[in-house]
């Protein structure tokens, strides 16, 4: 009997915890290793904020030849050409079974890791082309069913966004959209994240999913989406004032599929409530549209730049993109500037391939006249511009190289 008790109490414990942990939300799999970039490089306007000032893990995949794809920020490998339209149930047991280029651990993809292969610049499919062929997808399924209705799944879509959808829709189950199955699998062992969220005690948030630190009470006004780039961009909070508006992948990051009106945990995010969130992601081909979060069930959309809605706003994440372990010796190229806004000197940080070596840095103005230039040897990989001397306003630096050039925008405040 002595036995008996001692066992029940550390049942009870043991429930205990669980029942904590699934309240807060704190236990959590890893299964990503970087949040990456939107990819988007084109500017939409000159208020600084949007999303392509801040180039954070740049997106880059490298093609396996073996019908497979690793993405090198994630370091998840995924099916490079999707295995066609079929039900969601279909398309589990497919994943399950699959066995491609000698593996046989493949699964779907939950909807964070689904939506992080998007590319904000392209559209219809908004996916990279030289990693992923091109179907006649217009819907990939993930594995998570929405929170309060098992008929509904999470799906992305070749528009670029991700919602909860009738599993009926699809062809196969009777409908008409032509939702297809990718299949991912984990290259490395998922670490298990003890803490998801941590409240800072000065207003933030910090997930350790993603290393972004958030506003943890919005604004509580609705304002337009030009508004938010300047609200977030002036934003002085917790001895910090590098706050951005942030972009789609970054404010979908916040979505929690466990849970409705609204989709985002509140024991963290009291006060989000239900509304819709501008993030700093343009929409390519309407331009006069950005993309938001809809807090009540957690789907991206967009709407007019004019509209109001509200404002959460984030900061960090990784500012350098480092080489993912994978089974795979090649390294990413990437650009990384900082800070950005600039006050006394920009650093320019360059990890390229050999074949991508530049030899020349430009800085020009709104105008195009180049206002400094120096020419680089390729070997050196950080890069320092006074900006001291210069008028307060938008720059674009250049980099030029063997049949390559990169052009970034930067702001100057002294």
């Amino acid at each position: 009997m002595q036995f008996v008790r001692v066992m029940n109490k550390w049942v009870f414990i043991n429930f205990l915890v669980v029942l904590v942990n699934s309240i807060i939300g704190q236990s959590i799999q890893k299964t990503m290793l970087r949040l990456p970039d939107t990819g988007q490089k084109t500017s939409y306007t000159n208020t600084f904020g949007e999303d392509n000032d801040y180039i954070i893990n740049p997106p880059f995949f490298i093609n396996n030849g073996n019908g497979t794809v690793t993405d090198t920020v994630t370091g998840l490998m995924w099916q490079q050409t999707d295995g066609g339209e079929m039900t969601i149930e279909n398309a589990m047991a497919y994943c399950d079974s699959l066995t491609l280029a000698g593996y046989t651990n493949w699964r779907l993809p939950n909807p964070q890791e689904s939506f992080s292969i998007l590319i904000h610049q392209n559209a219809n499919p908004a996916l990279d082309p030289a990693a992923f062929t091109k179907t006649g997808a217009e819907y990939w399924w993930t594995n998570a069913r929405q929170a309060n209705d098992n008929t509904r799944v999470w799906v992305t879509n070749a528009g670029g966004g991700i919602g909860n959808h009738p599993k009926s829709e699809t062809i196969s189950a009777g409908g008409t959209k032509k939702i297809h199955v990718r299949a991912v699998r984990d290259i490395n062992i998922p670490a298990s994240v003890s803490n998801h969220f941590t409240d800072n005690g000065d207003g933030t948030i910090t997930d350790h999913l993603t290393n972004l630190v958030w506003q943890k009470n919005p604004n509580p006004n609705a304002i337009n989406w030009e508004q938010a780039l300047t609200y977030a961009e002036s934003l002085n909070l917790a001895d910090s004032s590098d706050w951005r508006l942030p972009n789609i992948k970054e404010l979908h990051s916040l979505h929690d599929e466990s849970t409705v009106n609204p989709g985002v945990n509140t024991n963290f995010f009291p006060a989000i409530g239900v509304k819709k969130y501008w993030s700093s992601t343009s929409l390519p081909n309407q331009t006069t549209k950005a993309w938001y979060l809809d807090t009540q069930f957690g789907i991206t959309t967009y709407d007019f730049k004019t509209s109001p809605l509200y404002v959460i706003c984030v900061r960090g994440g990784s500012q350098k993109t480092i080489t993912a372990t994978h089974e795979s010796n090649h390294n990413p190229s990437s650009i990384v500037i900082y800070p950005n806004p600039a006050s006394l000197e920009i650093v320019i940080l360059i990890n390229t391939f050999d074949t991508n070596n530049y030899n020349q840095i430009a800085l020009a103005n709104q105008i195009g006249e180049v206002v400094y230039k120096k020419e680089i040897n390729s070997i050196i990989k950080i890069h320092h511009i006074n900006t001291q001397n210069l008028s307060n306003g938008f720059y674009y630096i250049q980099l030029y190289g063997n049949h390559v050039f990169q052009s970034h925008k930067v702001m100057i405040q002294n």
